[in-house]
């Protein structure tokens, strides 16, 4: 890891916590409980881990890493954090590459849908319709991180053999 580095964790198997490395043993991240009020702060690397191993988010395009620890400086103490519209991954995202994304908010946007269709599909087509659907939204969420992070692992080999 290096200053700069978009960092994650995993916290159990559907979600995963994002800030942003600041070179010197520190990550820029959302702390706060569900009970707190969730703000931008500064806090040691073991505190961000919370004993997970730490792994990095490469990007194809991304700004420079003084840039992007500047960015996630500017927003330190600031609250406004929501699931979906401004979480932790839409933080990191925004200091790397100057655009707010989060890929756990669109994949479980995929699988809303993927129950939505299910519910439709029962109403006009009947069960055993709606079942194939789920089966096959099912299957479609979870190819798809897959595809990603070996996208992510090449991306990672390239960068380290140039």
């Amino acid at each position: 890891m290096a200053q700069g580095d978009h960092v994650y964790v995993r916290r159990g198997r559907r979600y995963s916590h994002h800030g942003i490395d600041c070179g010197d043993g520190s990550v820029i991240h959302y702390v706060g409980t569900r009970a707190s009020v969730r703000r931008v702060a500064r806090t040691s690397l073991a505190e961000f881990a919370a004993d997970a191993v730490v792994l990095t988010r490469p990007y194809e395009r991304r700004l420079g890493p003084e840039e992007t620890v500047s960015n996630a400086e500017s927003r330190l103490g600031t609250e406004g954090y929501h699931l979906v519209r401004n979480n932790c991954e839409h933080f990191a995202a925004w200091c790397c590459t100057g655009r707010a994304a989060s890929t756990q908010v669109r994949r479980w946007a995929l699988g809303a849908q993927g129950a939505l269709a299910s519910v439709i599909a029962a109403q006009s087509m009947g069960a055993h319709a709606a079942l194939l659907g789920t089966a096959g939204a099912g299957l479609y969420a979870m190819v798809r991180p897959a595809r990603r992070r070996r996208r992510w692992q090449r991306a990672q080999v390239a960068s380290e053999s140039a």
